[in-house]
C-alpha cells in the first residue's frame, strides 16, 4: 500500500506538472524532427563560376549536379566569391585549368574539387592540369577551424543562459528580489544593475573562451582577437538578458532546464554547425530568428575569413539589437512582482 501511495503522488505530481509532460513527451519529438530536417535534406549543389567561353566544360560540371555560372571577367567572379555566392572560380589559361576554392568551410571545398575534377578528367582536354588555389583557409585547414568558431558561440550561449537564468531565479525565491522592489528602487535599475554584476563575469568567460581556443587549442585566427572577443561578448549579453527574461517564467530550477530543448537545442541546429543550403528554404528562414546564427556567422566570418568591423556589422547591430530588446521585456516582466 505505501508503495502504490507512493506511485499515485509522483503521477499525481507529474499530471499536474504540464511542462515536464511536454519535456517528457514533446521535446523529444521536437528534437527528432529538427534533426531529420536537417541530416535528411536536399541534395546541396556546388556553386561554381566559370570564366569565359568553355562550353564543353560547362555542360561537364553540370553533369556532375554542380550549378554554373558565366562571367565575363575575373574581377565579376571575384566579387561574387568573396561574397560567398560561390564556392569556386574556374579558368582555362593556356590549356590549364585555374582553380580558386573559396576554402573556408574544408568540406565544401574538398566536394568542389572533387566535382571539378570528374569534370575536367571527363572533357575533351585531358591535358588540363589545375592549379589550385584558395581564397581564405588552404588544403591542410582542419575541419575544426570551420566549425570551432560556432562551437564557440553556443558554449559561451549555452553556459551563459542557464548561469543567468539559474541565478536570477535564486534571487527570486530567496526573497532578495522582492526585498530589492520594496525600495525605491527603479524596475529599470534593478535590471541593469543585474545585467552589470553578472556581466562581469561574462566578460570574463568572453576573453578566457577567446584566449583558450587561439592559444591552447591553436584555432584559426585570420581576424583581429578583439573583433571576436565583442562579437562573444555580445552574445554572452544576449544570452544574459535572454535567461534572466525566461527565469521570470520558472519557478524552480528544473524548469529553468526544460527551456533547454527549446531555446538552446534548435539554435545549434541553424547556427550554421551543419549546413543550412541543405534545409528546405522555408526552414532556413527560421535561423534569421535565432541570434546564435548571428554570432557564429560573425565568429566564423572573423576567425577563418578575417573580415573586420564593417563585414560583420549587421551581426553586430542584431546581436545588440536583441540584447536591449530583452533587457526592457525583462523590465517589463518585473511587473508581475511589483508595479512601480
Amino acid at each position: 500500500m505505501r508503495i502504490r501511495a507512493l506511485v499515485v503522488r509522483i503521477i499525481r505530481q507529474f499530471v499536474r506538472d504540464k511542462r515536464t509532460l511536454a519535456l517528457l513527451f514533446l521535446a523529444p519529438l521536437l528534437i527528432l524532427s529538427l534533426t531529420k530536417l536537417v541530416f535528411d535534406g536536399r541534395t546541396v549543389s556546388p556553386e561554381i563560376g566559370l570564366i569565359g567561353p568553355a562550353s564543353a566544360l560547362a555542360d561537364k560540371l553540370e553533369e556532375q549536379n554542380a550549378s554554373i555560372t558565366v562571367f565575363d571577367s575575373m574581377d565579376d567572379a571575384d566579387k561574387a566569391l568573396h561574397s560567398g555566392d560561390l564556392d569556386a572560380i574556374i579558368q582555362i589559361r593556356d590549356g590549364k585549368a585555374d582553380i580558386t576554392l573559396e576554402g573556408s568551410d574544408p568540406s565544401v571545398s574538398r566536394s568542389t574539387q572533387l566535382v571539378m575534377q570528374k569534370a575536367l578528367q571527363s572533357s575533351a582536354q585531358d591535358d588540363l592540369a589545375p592549379s589550385v588555389h584558395y581564397l581564405y583557409g588552404g588544403p591542410d585547414m582542419a575541419s575544426f577551424d570551420s566549425f570551432g568558431p560556432v562551437l564557440i558561440g553556443f558554449f559561451s550561449f549555452f553556459f551563459v543562459f542557464l548561469l543567468a537564468g539559474v541565478s536570477f531565479l535564486r534571487e527570486r525565491t530567496s526573497g532578495t528580489l522582492e526585498r530589492l522592489l520594496a525600495t525605491p528602487i527603479r524596475r529599470s535599475e534593478i535590471v541593469l544593475g543585474y545585467l552589470a554584476g553578472f556581466g562581469i563575469f561574462t566578460l570574463i568567460q568572453a576573453s578566457l573562451i577567446a584566449w583558450f581556443s587561439v592559444q591552447v587549442l591553436g584555432m584559426s585566427m585570420a581576424g583581429h582577437i578583439v573583433n571576436m572577443l565583442l562579437i562573444n561578448l555580445l552574445l554572452s549579453l544576449t544570452a544574459l538578458t535572454l535567461g534572466t527574461l525566461l527565469s521570470s517564467f520558472a519557478s524552480s530550477e528544473f524548469q529553468i532546464i526544460q527551456f533547454i530543448p527549446i531555446i538552446i537545442v534548435p539554435q545549434a541546429f541553424f547556427s550554421g554547425l551543419f549546413n543550412l543550403d541543405a534545409m528546405n528554404p522555408v526552414l532556413q528562414k527560421l535561423s534569421y530568428i535565432m541570434p546564435l546564427y548571428y554570432g557564429a556567422d560573425a565568429m566564423r566570418g572573423i576567425m577563418v575569413r578575417g573580415e573586420g568591423i564593417p563585414d560583420i556589422q549587421l551581426d553586430i547591430y542584431v546581436l545588440a539589437g536583441l540584447s536591449i530588446l530583452f533587457a526592457l521585456l525583462n523590465v517589463t516582466a518585473l511587473k508581475k512582482h511589483r508595479r512601480m
